[in-house]
C-alpha cells in the first residue's frame, strides 16, 4: 500500500513539474516576443536586459556593483 502511494506521489510531483516547465517555456516565448517588438520601435535589447537585471537588485547591492564597475574603469583609463 505504502508503495502504491509513494509511485501515485512521485508522479503527481512529475506530472506538477512538467506542467510548470510548459508554462515556463511559454512565458520564456512571451518574453522573448516583447524583446523583439522594443528591438522593432528602436530599443535595444541587450541594454533592457542590464536594467531589468540592475532593478531586481537590492540598493546596497547595486550601489556595489556600481562603485566596483568606476572603480574598475578608472583602473584601467575607461571613460
Amino acid at each position: 500500500m505504502t508503495e502504491a502511494f509513494a509511485a501515485d506521489q512521485l508522479r503527481s510531483f512529475i506530472t506538477r513539474i512538467e506542467r510548470l516547465e510548459e508554462e515556463k517555456s511559454a512565458l520564456a516565448a512571451d518574453i522573448r516576443e516583447v524583446y523583439a517588438e522594443a528591438k522593432g520601435t528602436g530599443f535595444d535589447a541587450k541594454v533592457m536586459r542590464q536594467v531589468i537585471r540592475l532593478r531586481k537588485m537590492d540598493q546596497p547591492t547595486l550601489q556595489e556593483q556600481e562603485a566596483l564597475l568606476e572603480l574598475y574603469k578608472s583602473a584601467l583609463g575607461v571613460g
